[in-house]
């Protein structure tokens, strides 16, 4: 371009130079555009690249924000259940206290314990007639508590049977606390003995029993007894105490 002005005096001195000078202005046309091409050619690519660069980024960004998300689910999912864990084992003291902490006449606590013992013994009796090939390894109730957590075939049992008599997890562990804590002291009254001395079981229990869940387990034992829905009684199977739950140790 700053020959340009040469080029044009040297053309009004010479007119036989003009055919030269419109080569020459063609030449430096298209030395203009294929400049500005070859620019905007590096600036596209250089683009490109910088938007190639861009997406790397944020697909390591949208990696590490999954990455993130995982870890936060797998965090709230621990602190759930070590939640639930911390419910269960506070719920637990809450029982083992209350249990503890009957004021009961003996009398009214083997007239207790007697509606305990026989559902928990026909619900032991209720899984294994659902489970005859498992008789041998399920020989205790607190054999069918254990292995249910990892046997989905026992656990869908002992879930059918606890629905069958309108009961839940809650009352089975309120009624084996309460076995546990009295089960060693305590004496079976059969129904005729338990109705001479008792006439409204249900009334002594809500009074008396202040724990909702041991409460709840208690009348539900009494009511799936005295609708008539547990045939057999204690004293006509050779399950002792220790057979049913094995003692705890201190």
């Amino acid at each position: 371009t700053l020959l340009l002005p040469v080029a044009e005096w040297i053309a009004a001195e010479n007119p036989g130079f003009k055919p030269l000078w419109g080569f020459f202005c063609l030449f430096c046309f298209f030395s203009f555009c294929l400049k500005k091409m070859n620019n905007e050619t590096t600036t596209l690519i250089s683009l490109k690249e910088a938007m190639k660069r861009v997406d790397h980024k944020l697909q390591a960004l949208e990696a590490h924000f999954k990455e993130l998300d995982f870890i936060k689910d797998n965090l709230t999912q621990k602190f759930e259940d070590h939640s639930k864990t911390l419910a269960n084992q506070g719920a637990q003291d809450e029982l083992w206290t209350a249990v503890l902490s009957l004021k009961f006449t003996s009398m009214e606590l083997n007239i207790l314990y007697s509606y305990v013992i026989e559902v928990l013994v026909h619900l032991h009796t209720c899984v294994l007639e659902k489970l005859p090939d498992l008789v041998r390894s399920l020989p205790t109730l607190a054999s069918i508590l254990r292995r249910k957590v990892t046997n989905k075939r026992i656990r869908v049992v002992w879930e059918s049977v606890l629905e069958k008599y309108g009961l839940q997890e809650a009352d089975i562990t309120a009624l084996c606390i309460f076995f546990v804590a009295h089960g060693n002291k305590a004496e079976h009254y059969i129904a005729k003995v338990r109705q001479m001395y008792i006439r409204d079981i249900n009334f002594m229990i809500s009074n008396m029993v202040k724990n909702q869940a041991l409460q709840d387990g208690l009348l539900k034992a009494v009511q799936v007894i005295e609708k008539g829905k547990a045939e057999m009684a204690p004293q006509e199977k050779k399950s002792t105490l220790k057979e049913l739950i094995p003692s705890v140790k201190s």
